[in-house]
């Protein structure tokens, strides 16, 4: 059998279009905004390109329709050198994102419509069988329909691929899916989504992560913000403390840099703890710049980071 290599991602693609401001208008209000930006976004998206560009050899796994924001995905895995396993649809519209921007904290809310990359199902993951069945790692999230994250995730892991699940946007989720899950890795938003409680002390935390391997997941990585993150198995529990870049100027994206990178560094083989570590260092860079995709730092400066902190 040949040896496995590379990160495949199944995923959306969405136009994300950012508007700063210093609050989000209420109904029939009409606000004056500070900044506004138009680039590629969409979890799976975005995790691709921080991977990439963080030294990893990614093939995405997308539906995009065949229009301009289509033509702008295509253009971003090229130049982030992305393989992309991307269907174009004619007469669906490709997926956008509605994203405001905190202008004094940097926090961001966001709307998601998926469009094209809302008709992803089973027959996208049968279709790409021998690119996952090949790979060293799988990775999907929750933007796409649920049965096709499902489907990837056992086709993954019966081939004996490392599988790496992002529980977002946060939502219920069938319990089958913790047992086929290597790393789950949510936020403090998506964990107490799914363990039906706060997370915000260290206790809280702790208590997340068992719950989390009680349900079948091998590794639960929680991402905490400026916090860091949280790393837990049957054998090891530790903080890892975040990294600073700079100050923060839009923190939209910054758990897909950290996946990206995350990823990148466990299909290197670095530890579970140095791939934490080195996800940390992506999303610290990531949120000193505005946007999503374009925000994803280069492996030199993830490395410059990690050597100077």
């Amino acid at each position: 059998m040949s040896k496995k290599s590379g990160i495949v991602i199944l995923g959306i693609f969405a136009a994300d279009t950012a508007y700063k401001a210093k609050r989000l208008p209420h109904i029939a209000e009409t606000l004056m905004g500070s900044g506004f930006t138009l680039g590629p976004g969409g979890k799976g998206s975005n995790q691709a390109i921080a991977a990439a560009k963080a030294g990893g050899k990614v093939t995405f796994i997308s539906r995009v329709g065949n229009d301009p924001f289509g033509e702008m995905a295509l253009a971003a895995y090229a130049a982030a050198g992305v393989k992309a396993n991307v269907m174009k649809m004619d007469g669906v519209s490709s997926g956008a994102a509605f994203i405001f921007v905190d202008e004094v904290s940097g926090d961001n809310a966001i709307i998601v419509v998926p469009g094209a990359a809302g008709l992803i199902g089973i027959e996208d993951v049968d279709a790409n069988r021998a690119a996952i069945e090949s790979a060293q790692i799988f990775m999907t999230q929750l933007e796409q329909p649920l049965e096709a994250a499902l489907h990837g995730l056992s086709m993954a892991k019966r081939a004996g691929v490392t599988t790496v699940f992002n529980p977002a946007p946060a939502r219920a989720i069938p319990d089958e899916i913790y047992g086929l899950c290597d790393f789950i890795v949510p936020n403090e938003v998506e964990a107490a989504e799914l363990v039906g409680h706060a997370i915000t002390t260290d206790e809280q935390v702790r208590a997340a992560g068992r719950t989390l391997l009680d349900r079948g997941a091998r590794a639960a990585v929680i991402t905490l913000g400026g916090r860091g993150a949280y790393y837990h198995t049957v054998d090891q529990s530790q903080f890892v403390p975040a990294f600073s870049a700079g100050n923060v100027i839009d923190t939209t994206g910054a758990g897909d840099a950290f996946l990206g990178g995350f990823a990148t560094a466990i299909s290197e083989g670095q530890t579970p703890i140095e791939a934490v570590r080195f996800g940390s260092a992506t999303a610290a860079i990531a949120v000193t710049r505005p946007g999503t995709a374009p925000a994803m730092p280069s492996r030199a400066e993830i490395n410059a980071l990690m050597a100077s902190s």
